[in-house]
């Protein structure tokens, strides 16, 4: 299990230095969002709840612009260029929210800039992405947050302590689950707005159409699809509890079944070998079944069931009908993960979802897309670096 994990903890023990430019410990993180789209307006919401300067938006598409200022400060500069945005003395991090095959070049143009980076997940498009990005972030002196928020959520922290302490002893087998009911085919009707859209693409090799930028994440030219987007997040918990590392091989079957135009699969079931146990790993976006995410880690003393309502801890054997020993009911907040990047800023320390982190989460997942597109098995070496 070491030998598995030590390219990833090899680089993460690298010492860093706090360089000049850093926010001091009561000064207020400038932080400038890269990729307007939703999901990085609700994360720059929580940015502006604990206080931050949000002096500058960048985003291609000019109705998401317009949005990610209306959450900026008044006054905020907008910009279509990201490296506009990163040439700003004034600007101490980035956060960077754009579909996934952007995130590890905006990262490492970022840190290499002297910016500190907030990335939402998954961090990469491929394994080898992810060990460019541990490389090129572990040349710098820059703190990296994955936006993977179940590592600063104080009840799921709770529950890594827990079994790491015996709770439920030793993992058999682990299941997570994502049901949504969601599919419809995509819409493929002219834009409302303005769309740069050579920049979006970037080193993207494909046409675009109008649906493939409303809904990016399912085409494999921008994204992992729903096995690493929502795996990334699951995967982890999985490996974070079991410290398995990585697994050694991943098997995946997959149909697109409502959401038609669509590449990636909205219903699949992977499978992972961690060597001490399996994993699956199953989405089904056109049924709402327990509506949205469940994790469950089976032990030999016993059962932890997590979702988006909390947990329950169940002893073994179990009998039917039973109470958990433990339960209970709390959200899932964004806040904590973006306050614990914001006390790294200033302190320099380790964030909860380094790079290293954010790498090891999606191999998984990615290895899983190998093995669809493969149909049939996929390996993963030991340092998670190469796939066969």
């Amino acid at each position: 299990m070491t030998n598995r994990r030590k390219f990833l903890s090899t680089a993460a023990s690298a010492p860093l230095l706090l360089p000049s430019s850093a926010a001091g410990a009561n000064e207020r993180v400038s932080v400038a969002l890269i990729g307007a789209g939703g999901r990085g307006r609700r994360v720059y919401e929580a940015f502006k709840e604990l206080g931050s300067p949000r002096p500058a938006v960048c985003d291609v598409y000019q109705p998401n612009l317009a949005k990610g200022l209306e959450v900026a400060d008044e006054g905020a500069q907008a910009y279509g260029d990201y490296r506009r945005v990163l040439e700003r003395k004034d600007i101490d991090a980035v956060l960077i929210a754009t579909p996934d095959h952007w995130h590890v070049p905006m990262m490492l143009d970022a840190v290499a800039a002297g910016k500190d980076v907030y990335c939402e997940k998954p961090m990469s498009h491929s394994i080898s992405q992810g060990v460019e990005a541990i490389k090129g972030v572990r040349a710098t002196d820059r703190i990296v947050q994955i936006g993977m928020q179940r590592r600063s959520t104080p009840w799921i922290v709770e529950m890594q302590d827990a079994v790491a302490n015996g709770a439920i002893g030793n993992i058999t087998m682990a299941r997570a689950e994502w049901n949504w009911a969601i599919s419809k085919p995509l819409d493929n009707s002219e834009l409302p707005g303005e769309l740069d859209a050579d920049s979006f693409l970037g080193n993207a090799a494909q046409a675009l159409e109008p649906m493939m930028f409303r809904k990016w994440r399912y085409f494999w030219a921008f994204s992992g699809g729903n096995m690493t987007d929502q795996g990334t997040h699951l995967m982890d918990v999985i490996q974070w509890f079991s410290g398995a590392g990585t697994p050694r091989s991943a098997v995946c079957h997959g149909n697109v079944i409502g959401m038609s135009g669509s590449e990636t699969p909205d219903s699949f079931a992977a499978s992972f070998d961690y060597g001490d146990f399996l994993a699956t790993w199953t989405l089904n976006y056109n049924n709402d079944f327990r509506s949205g995410w469940t994790i469950e880690l089976l032990g030999d003393k016993g059962t932890l069931v997590m979702d988006g309502g909390g947990y329950r801890l169940y002893d073994a054997p179990w009998i039917r009908n039973t109470e958990p020993v433990k339960a209970l009911k709390d959200r899932l907040p964004t806040i904590p993960h973006v306050r614990n990047f914001l006390e790294c800023v200033k302190s320099r320390e380790q964030p909860n979802a380094p790079v290293e982190v954010g790498h090891s989460a999606v191999c998984g997942p990615h290895l899983a897309n190998i093995a669809y597109h493969r149909k049939g098995m996929a390996f993963l070496n030991p340092e998670a670096t190469e796939t066969y």
